[in-house]
């Protein structure tokens, strides 16, 4: 966490706003003139925006300032494949003042320096050009080599954020356990083990209050001062859920990744389970008001959140992480495999109308995870054993051993 003094505040924030001014320059070239303005024009432009403005763009770095322009050419590219491909295009939308939150440095010691005041006995600092040396709140050591430096801002407060090369890996013994898991909005994880992690709700906890801030907003006359205070209340609110949500999600990855050598769980996509049921005029959804309510409860639950750090910790520890198809596992009886829906009873009972199998539902669904993880691996395994002659030959330039599971994680021993 960044501790800037009041005038490193404002340059900040400036160094925020400069940035953001080309994302205006090619939102409005597109939206105004159907012209599509691309990054090495933009760069091109760039450099003599900042010659003959030396106080002001100028100050910043180039470097972050091309960072920007990447990413915003990288959002524009994905507009432009969407609308090749029929799907729903998404125009990439203008983030207004107090919007545009970060500013990335792409390489250390490029209008950036990590721990630039070394000699310093008691505390950290960053130096930012245009900004100078921030002092930094550092909450653990850093490991690897640093290779990027990003800033960003959450209400009233700012964060940098470092991404490292060489980081040594940190392998856990191994516990010999394998278990699948299932991900609910009653419990947010329930393993084949039959354990279960608490949904702690943080949102729900806080909506009446958050409901109370939104209200008073509401009522704040545009550009006012208390307005701006309103404002800082409901982000810092929505800021600590935020806060919350992460930290359980970190405590349940790590006892999962500390208790299991093989972890499999579902290859959801969470995007299009949380999409409105409202349709529209011509053809109206159904259900909308009990869809709205499990999509608030699957996004409370912070399963992408999850996922993502369960991800990152199981390839730091050594583990493995095998996603599977999640089509028919809480359907599927896990004694003797006949699928109905009639088997998920109501939300938490199981009863499989062939053999009469009862068990929690989410626990049913674990087991089926599991097993579905574990022929994934055993498939591509005796894959592996297989191309072992070929292993040597140009020609066989697509290995088994490189299908992977998760990000980062390989189903080959």
């Amino acid at each position: 966490m960044l501790r800037p003094t009041s005038k490193q505040v404002a340059a900040l924030a400036a160094c925020l706003e400069d940035h953001n001014a080309a994302l205006e320059h090619r939102r409005t070239a597109y939206a105004k003139a159907g012209v599509s303005v691309r990054y090495g024009e933009q760069s091109a432009e760039l450099k003599h925006i900042r010659a003959d403005d030396a106080g002001g763009q100028g100050r910043w770095s180039f470097s972050s300032q091309q960072a920007t322009l990447r990413r915003l050419d990288k959002a524009f590219g994905a507009f432009f494949d969407r609308v090749r491909t029929g799907r729903t295009p998404g125009f990439p939308r203008f983030k207004g003042r107090g919007w545009f939150d970060t500013v990335e440095w792409p390489k250390d010691g490029d209008g950036c320096r990590w721990d630039s005041q070394p000699e310093h006995p008691a505390a950290s600092y960053v130096r930012l050009q245009g900004v100078g040396h921030v002092r930094v709140q550092q909450h653990r050591p850093v490991l690897g080599r640093v290779k990027t430096i990003s800033v960003k801002r959450e209400g009233n407060r700012w964060y940098v954020v470092l991404s490292c090369e060489d980081v040594p890996a940190e392998p856990l013994p191994a516990t010999g356990v394998v278990a699948g898991i299932d991900l609910g909005v009653a419990f947010l994880v329930t393993t084949s083990d039959g354990d279960q992690v608490a949904n702690p709700r943080h949102l729900a906890a806080t909506a009446d209050r958050l409901a109370g801030a939104q209200r008073d907003l509401a009522q704040k006359k545009r550009g006012s001062a208390r307005r701006r205070k309103a404002v800082a209340r409901v982000a810092a609110l929505h800021a600590k859920v935020r806060r919350q949500r992460a930290d359980h999600a970190h405590k349940s990855a790590n006892a999962l990744v500390a208790a299991y050598d093989v972890i499999v769980r579902e290859d959801l996509r969470i995007a299009n389970m949380t999409r409105s049921a409202s349709g529209n005029v011509e053809a109206p959804g159904r259900n909308v008001a009990a869809k709205a309510g499990l999509n608030r409860s699957i996004l409370d639950a912070g399963w992408g959140v999850f996922l993502r750090i369960l991800a990152h910790k199981a390839e730091s520890a050594g583990r493995e992480l095998i996603a599977v198809d999640p089509r028919n596992t809480s359907r599927t009886c896990a004694r003797c495999g006949h699928v109905a829906k009639e088997n998920r009873l109501t939300q938490a009972e199981f009863a499989c109308t062939a053999c009469g199998h009862a068990a929690h539902a989410d626990v049913n669904a674990a087991v089926n995870i599991l097993r579905a993880g574990l022929a994934l691996r055993e498939a591509a395994e005796a894959a592996w054993r297989e191309a072992a002659p070929f292993r040597g030959r140009r020609s066989h330039v697509v290995h088994s051993r490189n299908l992977e599971c998760a990000p980062g994680h390989r189903l080959g021993p």
